[in-house]
């Protein structure tokens, strides 16, 4: 093969927000799979809020990427080689790996994609990992009920915007809190919320006219002052469903965020008898996925799932993209057109 694999390597861990020195951009050969591996040509690149905490050696729930190692990443492409039967060249999958033109992946570990569902970038957003986590989240934690109201922090963005349509579908009222008015209007017109809160300006008053009988579940993408305005006004018996922090991803362990609130008081979480529970969706969500798939084709088929991406060109531009992500730069969910 006279291609070269392009890839965007981990240079150095940050000390704080990412910058464009951190990473590096090296040509490489293309790998050769083994016996039960498939070669995968890349075509979208997904960047997601979590391969902050790769770039950081602190402890967590996953090694991080070593220094000098591809960054880590989910990809969708095309089979260029396969030495595995259930693959042959020309099939479109998912479960590419890294920041990179090409991979060798274990068979095992690819799944074939269906472009009459939804289109091949689909498959890293809306029917990938962050689909996934909205369901999930919403099926083992948030369990939303015909006529309760459901908060939606980040709502335009990869997750969100699944996590309020699947609570649509099963009968609740959605608010969504986003960045900008841009933002908010998508929301609510596109995706059909029933109300999105700009968290730009101030929350409280927003919250009372839209959330006048309190909040059931609360889904937490954000952290910060959002967390803060929203925490109080959990109904009993309330659930807030621990996704993700981005407002906290650059801070360094054990420091404080200049300027940041005061985290919420939780003694009513035993008065209201609150359920407030973290999750990762690799725990066993790919293990559901068929599931997932099951509830969310319908919903596409018959309109009533909708999602906005954000499409940046050549893997060489992935790292400032990654950098504008944290920064909420990006308008739906971000990938990577790899050419």
């Amino acid at each position: 093969m006279s291609e070269t694999n392009l890839q965007v390597l981990l240079r150095r861990r940050p000390e704080g927000a990412p910058v464009p020195e951190d990473f590096e951009i090296v040509e490489r050969p293309v790998p050769e799979p083994a016996e039960g591996q498939v070669l995968v040509r890349a075509r979208y690149l997904s960047l997601d809020p979590y391969m902050r905490g790769r770039m950081s050696d602190a402890k967590s729930y996953a090694k991080p990427v070593p220094l000098g190692a591809v960054m880590e990443g989910a990809t969708v492409g095309e089979v260029v080689a396969s030495r595995d039967p259930r693959f042959a060249p020309g099939d479109h999958v998912m479960g590419g790996q890294g920041w990179q033109r090409f991979c060798a992946v274990d068979a095992a570990r690819l799944r074939r994609v269906d472009e009459t569902v939804a289109p091949l970038s689909a498959w890293l957003g809306v029917l990938g990992m962050p689909g996934l986590t909205a369901w999930v989240g919403l099926e083992d934690i948030g369990q939303p009920k015909a006529g309760e109201t459901v908060v939606v922090s980040a709502a335009s963005g990869a997750v969100g915007q699944v996590v309020g349509q699947l609570a649509k579908a099963r009968g609740a009222r959605v608010v969504g809190i986003a960045g900008g008015a841009a933002k908010c209007d998508f929301v609510t017109g596109t995706l059909g919320f029933d109300a999105c809160l700009d968290h730009r300006r101030p929350l409280d008053p927003q919250l009372d006219a839209a959330c006048p009988d309190g909040v059931d579940v609360y889904w937490e993408n954000v952290g910060g002052h959002v967390q803060a305005a929203v925490f109080p006004r959990l109904n009993d018996f309330g659930r807030m469903v621990m996704c993700g922090m981005i407002a906290q991803y650059n801070i360094a362990p054990g420091a404080d965020a200049a300027g940041a609130p005061a985290g919420p008081n939780l003694g009513p979480v035993v008065r209201k008898r609150l359920r407030i529970q973290g999750f990762i969706v690799s725990d066993s969500g790919w293990g559901r996925y068929d599931a997932f798939l099951a509830e969310m084709r319908p919903l596409i088929a018959a309109g009533r799932m909708r999602w906005r991406e954000d499409v940046v060109e050549g893997l060489d531009a992935a790292p400032r993209a990654f950098i504008g992500l944290l920064e909420g730069g990006n308008f739906g969910k971000l990938a990577v057109r790899i050419g």
